[in-house]
């Protein structure tokens, strides 16, 4: 991993990166590094070209004072109300003429989703050295000591090699939540899309986290291994996540990015990339597989093919597996109508199949796209290229 000078550069102000979990939609974003120190992983195109590098933490505390001054202001002028009148903005713009405007506007957006939890970007903050991370944490602990949860991404290669100790000290500096990106508990499927982490590093990242005491969110990867590797993908992946028992299991069908490796293998016939009948398939392969854990299964992702397949393990597990076979014990032309539908934001559940308004828009939106038979996984990946 290469990380850049950091102490030769200088501050340009407030930085926010390109991405966060869903998850995450409401947190105030700090930037602690750009990209990510690995970049390789064939399904990805999101930091491609760009180099990793840690932001000095005088810069990422610059940040948090920028926010910290304008939400100091914001409450004041809100007078004790949660709630930001324009009036209220814009005399607390003129108050803050000397802030970043990113950072102010950072700020507006979270006073008004309740200034509740910070991520910190962009894809693997712990690469940090510990003493800079709990130095970051404390100053946002100090400056926003009503916050209930402080998030970041991580490498499992990165998380597995950090001491113990450390872990322990940023969780009590109060970081409190990690996602992991495992995609699969497959080792060839982790080799075959470069993912540069194996099965058992994966569980024992996953064991590390969570013995320091800090949530853990996994993200499962249906599809990754295609058409050849899909019931392998399933079955390991799900043995990995017995083995780690995270707080949430979040679920993220792989969808094949224009200009990424895995694109290119595609196109030359050498992934044979799974559709959504197979995905499902596999989807209900891992539930199934899934034995002895209290992990909250999530599809909080556009990408998922059912938006309600949720719960809490063990007690909904049965749901989901219905819901699951529910789909694929349909009739062809049915599930292809939902397949239109989900993709189109129609659908979010079988259930919306019931209710002839929707089902009408469908099947209407079916004939305008021209997805048939013959074409329709072509269709799909085309609209699913939309959300990545």
């Amino acid at each position: 991993m290469h990380m850049a000078d950091t102490n030769s550069q200088l501050y340009y102000g407030f930085e926010q990166g390109p991405i966060r979990p869903p998850s995450e939609a409401y947190s105030l974003l700090i930037r602690v590094t750009r990209n990510c120190p690995w970049n390789r992983c064939t399904f990805c195109h999101l930091y491609k070209g760009k180099e990793f590098s840690a932001r000095p933490v005088e810069h990422v505390l610059k940040d948090i004072e920028a926010v910290a001054t304008c939400i100091d202001t914001l409450r004041r002028v809100a007078g004790g109300s949660d709630r930001l009148t324009r009036p209220d903005v814009e005399k607390a713009a003129r108050i803050c003429t000397g802030v970043d405007l990113f950072a102010f506007n950072a700020a507006c957006n979270w006073f008004a989703a309740g200034m509740k939890s910070v991520f910190l970007q962009d894809s693997n903050s712990l690469a940090v050295p510990p003493d800079d991370m709990v130095a970051i944490l404390e100053h946002l602990r100090a400056r926003f000591p009503w916050i209930e949860r402080i998030t970041s991404y991580s490498r499992s290669s990165t998380a597995a090699r950090i001491e113990d100790a450390d872990l322990q000290r940023m969780r009590q500096a109060g970081l409190n939540r990690i996602h992991i990106g495992l995609e699969s508990g497959s080792d060839e499927v982790l080799r075959m899309v470069r993912k540069g982490a194996t099965k058992e590093l994966h569980v024992k990242a996953g064991r590390k986290i969570k013995d320091a005491g800090m949530e853990l969110s996994e993200y499962y990867m249906p599809g990754l291994g295609g058409k050849d590797l899909y019931r392998e993908n399933a079955i390991e992946t799900a043995d990995a996540m017995n083995q780690i028992d995270p707080d949430f299991i979040r679920l993220r069908p792989l969808a094949i990015p224009d200009g990424t490796p895995l694109c290119e293998q595609y196109e030359a016939g050498q992934f044979q990339k799974s559709n959504d009948l197979l995905m499902a398939q596999e989807l209900l392969l891992f539930l199934e597989h899934l034995d002895g854990i209290l992990s909250m299964v999530k599809s909080d992702h556009i990408l998922n093919l059912f938006a309600d397949l949720e719960g809490r393990l063990p007690e909904a597990k049965e749901h989901m597996i219905g819901i699951v076979r529910s789909f694929l014990e349909m009739d062809v032309d049915r599930q292809q109508l939902y397949q239109v539908g989900r993709r189109l934001g129609i659908f979010s559940s079988l259930r919306d199949l019931e209710d002839p308004a929707r089902a009408a828009r469908a099947e209407e939106a079916r004939g305008r796209i021209l997805a048939h038979a013959d074409n329709l996984n072509d269709v799909m990946d085309e609209l699913m290229k939309r959300f990545i």
